[in-house]
This record gives C-alpha cells, sequence and structure tokens, in this order.
C-alpha cells in the first residue's frame, strides 16, 4: 500500500528551519518499517518541498509556500490507500486523518496497527 505519513512538521517550530528539520526525520522515522513491511511510505514535504524550492519559494509561510504545501496532501490522498497519524499536534495531519476517513481510507495512530508492521 501507499501510506501517507501525517504529523507535525510545521506546527510549533515558530518556522525555525532546523525545527522543522527535526519534525521531518520524525516523520520519516517509521518509513523503513513500512518499506520492510512491503508497503511504500510517502509524505507531504518530499512532494512539496522539491516542489517549492523548484518555483523559487524561498519564505516559509508566503503566499508560494501557501499554494504548494497545503494542495500536496489531498492530492497524495487521491493515490494513498492509508494514513499513519502520528503523535503531536497538527492542524495539517488533522486535515489529513479528516480527509482519509472521509473518502474511507484506513488511518493508524501507531506503526504495529499498519498491517503487516506488528510488533515482533
Amino acid at each position: 500500500m501507499l501510506i501517507l505519513i501525517a504529523g507535525p512538521y510545521r506546527s510549533g517550530t515558530g518556522d525555525d528551519p532546523h525545527k522543522m528539520a527535526e519534525n521531518l526525520k520524525r516523520l520519516e522515522a517509521p518509513s523503513y518499517a513500512l518499506f520492510k513491511a512491503g508497503h511504500v511510505p510517502m509524505i507531504g514535504e518530499w512532494v512539496a518541498l522539491p516542489v517549492w524550492h523548484a518555483a523559487g519559494g524561498e519564505t516559509i509561510g508566503d503566499a508560494l509556500h501557501e499554494e504548494i504545501f497545503y494542495p500536496v496532501a489531498p492530492r497524495l490522498l487521491e493515490l494513498c490507500e492509508g494514513v499513519l497519524r502520528l503523535p503531536g499536534a497538527s492542524k495539517g495531519a488533522d486535515n489529513d486523518v479528516r480527509i482519509a476517513q472521509e473518502r474511507g481510507i484506513p488511518v493508524w495512530y501507531r506503526l504495529e496497527d499498519v498491517p503487516g508492521c506488528a510488533a515482533a
């Protein structure tokens, strides 16, 4: 399955690039376990960041940032077959969960609940 990993990226960082990078590492942490279980992990920022940079993005939160970052997850959710919601406050991740539930896409809150990822 293509599984969107959703959780805090920008939330709580004050737009500090180092804190955002730390959040991205937390989002990426379960990706190998998902991959080993036969899934394809996906994180919205993996798509949004290169698109934003290619478009000339420089300032977090500016109009170009908003134009690119927020539409990515709903577009990905047209393709994803599941969402892994990681802990932490995030309006964006909460919105991803809402969209997934509206579309009948399964949402898991623990890695071990994702098919094939049961704890050993």
